[in-house]
């Protein structure tokens, strides 16, 4: 049963996943799920702020978990270890952001609190009077004579999530700050001549630098379309560290295009299985491939410096199956082609909706939707990934191949990327 608008409930449990949830369709704007954490009424800094960009808090409470895809719709979660939140925070404030769009376009926008080990409902409580509102402060976690308690809040913010941690006492920086024109310098006079003898001086003691200020919160995301299909990473501030590439799908209901035309489904909801995939080609020539078939998983800090981190059955959860690049050896990458083939359980990507999200460790993560197959492929270019020589530019593909007759996936993806590899069959 839902709560109503300020009620609130006991949390008995050590531990707590919170599941932002709602359905998703054309036009519904994606919806985002963050935690702060507020000591009077506000955060202590801005690493007090757990979301898309700062996915984990320093004292491992509260940490963004990502999303998943389900019968029910979509959720974005966030766990926390209720245990583990220091003394002086007094709540958890759990929100939501929407991009493209306002809540009112968004069904079925609720939050749910559940026991982490026993995945019991603890609290759940369903907006339903959202309108133009573009951030949502849903609920609440908070002590209450040294026990956890959850209020249900429902209040929105027109200014979006840049407004609502502003209010909470976040510094936010949504834009690049724009660089300052060089100062021309002051003209030097020639300084007049002195007859009196020098003294000797003391030399100076510099004063100590004052403590950089922090840099601002970014809660910038960028989503590709085909209008703009293209992103530079340096300009991102992805120029380091790691960017993992995840791809999340569902399975629609009603069957359309190629589907429909067969009059059967062409995708099974138990056994599906998608592999992630990416063609390499380095610095120095040398081409590869990194896929779950052959167990060819590849390295992160070796060549080819990208590694598949395991092969998920499922698409649905964004900690499952993972492609990571390690930035930090860019200048070893020529060209990448991440691209993603049905393994069994389907005969084509018809009636499957997908999500790339390309998330580097250092700025803001790219994500684009593919869109409808309208043809019985099994194979899909996702993004390309081209060093320019000065930079990595991440162009969105979303190229549905159809494979010829006795020609596999990849080597399909090869004959259109002009790899010119030697494939032999191999196997999981």
């Amino acid at each position: 049963m839902s709560m109503l608008k300020g009620a609130n409930l006991p949390v008995q449990a050590q531990a707590v996943r919170v599941e932002l949830g709602w359905r998703s369709g054309p036009g519904v704007p994606d919806v985002d799920a963050s935690a702060l954490l507020l000591v009077s009424g506000k955060v202590r800094s801005d690493a007090d702020f757990v979301f898309y960009n700062q996915p984990a808090h320093a004292s491992g409470a509260v940490r963004h978990e990502g999303k998943k895809t389900g019968a029910d719709g979509v959720t974005d979660t966030l766990a926390v270890d209720l245990a583990r939140v220091e003394p002086a925070v007094e709540r958890i404030v759990l929100a939501a952001s929407a991009d493209g769009g306002s809540f009112g376009r968004v069904p079925g926008l609720r939050v749910r609190v559940l026991d982490a080990a026993s995945g019991a409902e603890i609290a759940r409580y369903e907006s339903q009077d959202a309108t133009v509102e573009t951030a949502f402060l849903l609920g609440e976690l908070y002590r209450r004579q040294g026990s956890w308690k959850f209020r249900a809040v429902g209040q929105g913010y027109g200014s979006g999530l840049a407004g609502l941690a502003t209010d909470f006492g976040i510094s936010v920086d949504d834009e690049p700050a724009p660089r300052a024109a060089p100062a021309s310098p002051a003209p030097v006079r020639p300084a007049p001549v002195r007859s009196e003898p020098v003294r000797p001086t003391r030399p100076a003691v510099p004063p100590p630098a004052p403590a950089p200020a922090p840099a601002p919160v970014r809660l910038s995301k960028v989503t590709l379309t085909k209008d703009a299909p293209s992103v530079s990473l340096a300009k991102q501030g992805g120029t380091s560290g790691a960017m993992r590439v995840n791809l999340n799908w569902q399975t629609r209901k009603q069957f359309r295009g190629w589907g429909a035309k067969l009059g059967r489904a062409v995708a099974n909801h138990s056994d599906l299985d998608l592999d992630l995939c990416a063609l390499y080609e380095l610095s120095d020539g040398r081409k590869g491939v990194v896929q779950a078939l052959g167990n060819a998983f590849g390295a992160l800090h070796q060549p080819p410096y990208i590694h598949l981190d395991g092969d998920d059955r499922t698409g649905a959860v964004s900690s499952g199956e993972n492609l990571t690049i390690n930035l930090d050896h860019k200048d070893r990458l020529r060209r990448i082609v991440i691209f993603v083939t049905i393994y069994e359980g389907a005969r084509s990507f018809a009636d499957l909706d997908a999500t790339v999200t390309l998330q580097p460790q250092h700025g803001a993560p790219i994500d684009f939707a593919l869109g409808e197959c309208t043809v019985p492929s099994t194979v899909c270019s996702l993004a390309l990934i081209t060093n320019t020589g000065s930079d990595l530019v991440v162009q969105r593909e979303a190229r549905f191949l159809v494979p010829e007759r006795g020609v596999s996936p990849q080597r399909t993806i090869d004959y259109a990327y002009g790899w010119g590899m030697n494939w032999t069959p191999g196997r999981k």
